[in-house]
């Protein structure tokens, strides 16, 4: 199953919708612009959210909290590194590794693909490709892969 984000997910204000290859809205995301952390809501087409992202505050290095169907299902963490971004899952057995800049990563569950990130070409407006391996890990596929973003866009800051 494939599910494609517009470029302008970076944008925290903004409401966007993730949609699925055939174009049909999936999901709509919206961002907490004024609020103590940046902090992500991932809807359904039906309005009912199914998924958050929320910045946790006062920690060393960037850290999101991910939830799906209200329950934790892991933080995304910035890892040290001195050249390139690298990014681990804790609270889950997924691994994370990759290019996070060019946006063509992957996640990993006990090193098998569950997700891979890649920016779609040839598409009107830059739009980035999540190729989900299993149904069952959409959601949870989809909230960590905008939680890794959130990371990256709060690393260009």
């Amino acid at each position: 199953m494939k599910l494609l984000i517009e470029e302008r997910v970076f944008s925290w204000n903004d409401r966007f919708s993730v949609r699925d290859e055939t174009g049909t809205d999936r999901y709509f995301v919206e961002g907490e612009l004024f609020s103590w952390g940046k902090k992500l809501h991932v809807c359904d087409r039906s309005g009912r959210e199914v998924a958050y992202v929320e910045q946790q505050l006062f920690t060393f290095r960037p850290r999101y909290a991910v939830y799906a169907e209200g329950k934790l299902i892991g933080e995304v963490v910035r890892e040290f590194s001195f050249f390139r971004p690298h990014y681990t899952v804790e609270g889950a057995d997924w691994d994370v590794e990759g290019d996070f800049w060019e946006h063509d990563y992957s996640v990993l569950r006990r090193g098998e693909p569950v997700v891979s990130i890649q920016k779609a070409w040839f598409t009107w407006g830059d739009c980035y490709v999540l190729d989900i391996r299993a149904p069952r890990d959409e959601l949870q596929a989809l909230a960590l892969v905008l939680a890794i973003d959130c990371a990256i866009e709060q690393d260009h800051h």
